[in-house]
């Protein structure tokens, strides 16, 4: 007879050989055409983020996920003339969060020195529009303008 235990956070379960001789009963749920997530991409018709978009490949679940989605809210939603200028905090919190997991989220100079990084991302340059500028020296207005020039010249230098 299958059995749990819990220990911690962690459910164990024991089953037995007999268990799992019997087929499985668990019934899939058929795609929903009407799942408004599904086929959306990272901006919903109603103009909010999916956070399911696989696009973002997994930042919003991991462990920095709380710290990504209140960076990217920030800048999705902002209204300033450079858009996400009010948003420095967040992507500094996000970025403190990565520099904990280096594991989950190298750092841009350890992909260029290692010889495997550069093996296995090809010559193509990675898309860092989910994540922060690696520079804090940068202005504010050069942090967050994803491929939108300053207005200033003045504020780009």
């Amino acid at each position: 007879m299958s059995h749990c235990k819990q220990e911690g956070k962690d459910r164990i379960i024991f089953v037995t050989k007999e268990d799992h001789e019997t087929p499985s009963n668990a019934e899939l749920i058929a795609d929903d055409p009407n799942d408004p997530y599904e086929d959306q991409g990272l901006i919903l018709p109603n103009g909010e983020i999916n956070w399911n978009c696989p696009c973002l490949g997994g930042m919003a679940s991991g462990p920095c996920g709380s710290q990504f989605k209140e960076a990217f809210s920030c800048f999705h939603y902002s209204k300033e003339e450079v858009k996400g200028s009010e948003c420095i905090d967040q992507f500094r919190g996000m970025q403190e969060c990565m520099q904990k997991f280096p594991e989950l989220y190298p750092q841009e100079e350890d992909k260029e020195s290692s010889p495997e990084a550069e093996s296995e991302s090809g010559s193509a340059p990675a898309d860092d529009s989910a994540s922060p500028s690696q520079n804090d020296s940068l202005p504010s207005s050069a942090v967050a303008s994803e491929g939108v020039p300053p207005t200033d010249p003045q504020s780009a230098s």
